[in-house]
């Protein structure tokens, strides 16, 4: 009797281990677009998105946003994120073309690498406060620092997300041939990370983006300076 009770133990401790996946802000979900497939969504990203083909379109309400501001007076974590689990002990990329709809300043189609609401990052093609359509990266570790890149005139960019389990850089391109670098640091996010897809409109009344050509793989890229 106490090796059955010791046996079932062990299997309830493992279902329980194997639930802590989950994200306890998040809620399930099951959104493909190409052949990835993500299992969370983050402020209703399920019910903003609409896949048709290859092409993932998501919506952001008025004022929504992710940003937890380095002086403390501001907190919003109201952005609609879709997201797919990656094993952090191996290498991924994830890469997609992103079109937003720049309406607003701020506006923006974002990516992310996701552990919790105090701890990600996401990289922007967004409109600045200049109306300039460019690159952006905001690195959360309780607060956000908030990074202005390149200016890419384009209606879309190709991005890319890339690890080998050691680094971890962030490219973009406009032909997905000749990739620019915009961040690179060392990885030390956990095992399980998420990875995912965003819009959002801090200052308007809401906008949508267009995700295409979506690919999330277990290899890295060769080259961190180059991302190739």
């Amino acid at each position: 009797m106490k090796q059955l009770y010791s046996i079932l133990l062990i299997l309830v401790t493992f279902l329980s281990s194997c639930g802590n996946s989950t994200l306890e802000e998040g809620e399930a979900a099951s959104v493909t677009v190409s052949s990835v497939i993500f299992t969370q969504s983050l402020n209703k990203a399920k019910d903003l998105a609409t896949v048709q083909g290859t092409k993932l379109e998501l919506k952001a309400g008025a004022k929504s946003d992710n940003f937890r501001d380095p002086d403390g007076k501001l907190s919003n974590n109201s952005a609609p994120v879709l997201l797919s689990k990656v094993d952090n002990t191996k290498p991924f990329t994830f890469t997609a073309k992103v079109k937003p709809g720049f309406l607003e300043t701020y506006d923006a189609g974002t990516m992310y690498v996701y552990v919790n609401e105090k701890n990600w990052v996401k990289f922007a093609f967004e409109r600045d406060e200049r109306q300039l359509t460019r690159m952006v990266t905001v690195r959360t570790l309780d607060t956000s620092d908030d990074n202005n890149h390149d200016v890419v005139e384009e209606e879309s960019v190709y991005m890319k997300i890339s690890s080998d389990t050691k680094t971890i850089g962030y490219y973009y391109s406009l032909d997905k041939t000749n990739w620019q670098l915009v961040r690179l640091y060392r990885n030390d996010y956990p095992q399980e990370i998420f990875v995912g897809l965003s819009t959002q409109s801090p200052v308007g009344d809401g906008t949508s983006a267009t995700f295409d050509d979506c690919s999330l793989t277990e290899s890295s890229i060769n080259d961190f300076r180059l991302g190739i």
